[in-house]
């Protein structure tokens, strides 16, 4: 018997509420920009940047997935003037990897879904403060 459409539950996480939100886009940076680590120089790499070695494609793609964040921004209602800066970061980060070859250095270093991501947080956490996560470094006892 088929649950009528009133009494569906829907997926966790798949909501439009802040904190199904604050997951996805935690979620979406940590793919494209913090994926794995290279070991001998400890630095987290994405989908981002590896995206960014196939030609033109890949810059196109990187742009698409970075403007996903923009469109969670804009149904968390943020200001024209917070999601232009997103733009500005995709856009910056798509224009700095068409650049032949060493298109992808900059791509390594200036990570703009992190920056996005940063944006984002904090709107949910001035507008949206139940959604605020607290994360606690334990110090290493001498």
């Amino acid at each position: 018997m088929a649950t009528p459409v009133g009494d569906r539950q829907p997926f966790p996480g798949f909501g439009s509420d802040a904190k199904s939100v604050r997951a996805r886009v935690e979620a979406m940076e940590q793919i494209l920009e913090r994926m794995f680590v290279i070991p001998g120089i400890n630095r987290p790499v994405g989908l981002d940047v590896i995206l960014d070695i196939i030609p033109g494609i890949g810059d196109i793609a990187g742009a698409a997935l970075g403007s996903y964040m923009i469109w969670e921004a804009r149904n968390l209602g943020m200001s024209k003037w917070q999601m232009s800066r997103m733009a500005g970061n995709v856009g910056t980060d798509f224009l700095l990897g068409l650049i032949p070859i060493i298109g992808v250095i900059p791509d390594f270093l200036f990570r703009s879904n992190t920056r996005n991501l940063r944006i984002i947080k904090r709107h949910l956490d001035k507008h949206h403060a139940d959604t605020a996560t607290v994360t606690i470094a334990a110090k290493p006892v001498p």
